[in-house]
């Protein structure tokens, strides 16, 4: 017999009845009745009940024995009892009767323990990072994250992609995060940085003649931490391809990640059309980049309504040039109290309030209700009422000014509403690809002209776009949202040196600025470079949704806390001096 196992904890059938069989695992839970012990025996595949009575020559050790104590075990397996059988077990129908044990592992009092719901403290749960993991809802989220990455693989490999890997240590790029910095000790003063993402890399293998690349790439970034987003590194799918349009990078990633969340997705629905929303759109209807189309609220425009009214506030607001009004309708949110409460919230979000109206029946048909109601008058709130598409019950909120100031909470609001009218579909997985992303943008107190999303992106309409105004110019980039999450990011390239050159003059960027910068690439574009586009998903945000969990650490195996420290490993620390003086570097205490 093998020195640790015959069975898995998972594996043990009433076929087995009578077989002599070793078992090895961990004690999940020990119950004794009276002076029988039951003990649920854990290993990677399941639990297995095994017991020992005082007829077993190991009885005494047993009693010993702790909760999560690492043993091994002798025994017979027994059918059990009709009445007792585990039917939520694949082993519930049998039991093993102990005949040996063996200690492999003994445990000292635990911090947390494994057996059970308990809540503990994030910074219990991440020192003992190794304890959590045993824990049955966590072990699933791991397994998941495992199959997840074997299934988007297997799903490249099906389309022709080739898996290459890209350089972990590389030169420092701005790419909007901050870099994690490398001491060189060969070369004294100077630094390599960990890569934000393989992107310029992964360009050069379409210069360099490849035609299909993915790769599950690490990614690091020194970012300040979000529940969707680690603080340090995470991983994706990184997709790269020649000779293709926007719409031939959808069609290919489509069916890779529709099919993953189908088939891992636990039954929810998954939607079939993934519409294509402008950017400009996406901010009007749901005032974000990333909507949660599993929400119907789409906001819309309704200044018409309010200029030259008797609501002072908008109709005065409405004379300054780039401001409008828009409303969120709030089907079956028609009552004074939940309208009371959505301006409750306006006002947690930092805003004087958010006007209402609503509709009622006090006997004498339709009527509009609340402060905005009486203001504006019966035929505005009407025509406000047919635009929305309105009706009995139903309610309507309203921002003003410019859009960029109030969009973020007009989203949020849209969002709230419709978690707490339950109109939000909780049982899908809705996707939108966001596109016509603007190039740039102008800051408002200075006037300078900036990028305001990837410089790397193919204008459209190339050098022709670049000659116009500069805040009408999109480029050829695109998001996929996922219920309310930004799931996708990617780019048909600007792969044309002297398009590159332009764009980057347009920001305030010289030529020997972008050589400096991004000379590997640029330099490689001078002989022959192919069109080529890609992508990125987030592995980590993508099981995040999957395992249904609020935040990121619960599908990172051993993730950084809120401070981007490592409380198991007692990451950062303080370097030896030795360490220092071979790479020619002193630490400067911070400042208090």
């Amino acid at each position: 017999m093998h020195a640790y196992r015959s069975h898995s904890c998972a594996e043990l059938t009433k076929a087995n009845v009578g077989d002599t069989v070793r078992l090895s695992g961990w004690v999940h839970r020990i119950r004794d009745h009276g002076g029988i012990l039951f003990v649920d025996l854990r290993d990677h595949y399941g639990i297995t009940q095994v017991l020992c009575d005082p007829d077993s020559p190991v009885f005494k050790d047993m009693e010993k024995v702790r909760a999560e104590w690492c043993i091994r075990i002798d025994g017979t397996v027994m059918a059990r009892d009709e009445s007792l059988v585990n039917t939520k077990l694949p082993t519930g129908e049998v039991e093993v009767f102990i005949r040996d044990l063996e200690v492999l592992g003994a445990s000292d009092e635990l911090p947390l323990m494994v057996f059970g719901d308990q809540e503990y403290p994030e910074e219990t749960r991440l020192k003992y990072r190794y304890l959590d993991l045993r824990r049955e809802k966590l072990h699933d989220n791991m397994i998941m994250r495992s199959n997840v990455v074997k299934d988007l693989r297997e799903r490249m490999w099906a389309q022709d992609f080739n898996e290459f890997q890209t350089p972990i240590i590389t030169a420092s790029s701005p790419e909007g995060a901050r870099d994690f910095l490398v001491p060189s000790r060969l070369h004294p003063g100077k630094f390599y940085a960990l890569p934000q993402a393989p992107q310029q890399f992964k360009q050069l293998i379409m210069v360099s003649g490849f035609d299909k690349y993915f790769q599950i790439a690490p990614c690091f970034r020194d970012e300040d931490p979000r529940a969707d987003r680690s603080p340090t590194d995470f991983y994706q799918l990184d997709v790269e391809m020649s000779y293709v349009t926007q719409q031939d990078i959808f069609d290919t990633v489509e069916p890779v990640i529709g099919g993953m969340f189908e088939k891992f997705g636990k039954g929810r629905k998954v939607n079939k059309d993934w519409p294509q929303i402008s950017y400009k759109d996406a901010a009007l209807w749901y005032g974000s980049d990333k909507p949660d189309l599993r929400n119907p609220i789409k906001m819309q425009i309704v200044s018409e309504h309010f200029a030259g009214s008797g609501f002072a506030i908008f109709a005065k607001l409405l004379e300054t040039e780039g401001t409008e009004i828009r409303a969120i309708p709030a089907p079956k949110g028609g009552s004074r109290k939940f309208c009371d409460r959505m301006n409750k919230f306006a006002q947690q979000e930092g805003l004087p309030g958010m006007g209402y109206i609503f509709w009622r029946d006090q006997g004498e048909g339709l009527e509009a209700a609340g402060p905005l109601a009486k203001n504006i008058g019966p035929e505005r709130t009407e025509a406000i009422r047919q635009q929305l598409g309105l009706g009995l019950g139903d309610a309507a909120f309203f921002l003003g000014g410019k859009p960029k100031a109030f969009e973020s909470v007009a989203g949020r609001a849209r969002n709230v509403i419709g978690e707490e009218l339950g109109l939000t579909d909780k049982d899908s997985f809705q996707f939108a690809w966001i596109v016509d992303f603007p190039i740039y943008e102008k800051d408002e107190e200075t006037g300078k002209i900036d990028f305001e999303h990837n410089p790397f992106s193919m204008p459209q309409g190339g050098m022709e776009a670049l000659m116009g105004d500069p805040l009408k110019v999109l480029g050829y980039q695109y998001d996929l949202a996922c219920n309310g999450y930004e799931l996708v990011s990617g780019a048909v390239r600007n792969h044309s040196p002297e398009i590159m050159y332009k764009a980057f003059e347009i920001a305030g960027y010289g030529k020997e600025e972008v050589e400096k910068r991004f000379g590997g690439m640029v330099n490689a574009f001078q002989f022959g470079a192919p069109p080529h586009g890609g992508c990125a998903m987030g592995i980590d945000r993508a099981v995040m949704l999957l395992a249904d969990e609020a935040n990121i650490r619960e599908v990172i195996m051993f993730p950084m806390n809120q401070r981007a420290e490592d409380l198991m490993m007692g990451a950062p620390n303080e370097p030896m001096n030795e360490q220092l003086r071979e790479l020619h570097l002193r630490a400067i205490p911070a400042e208090d």
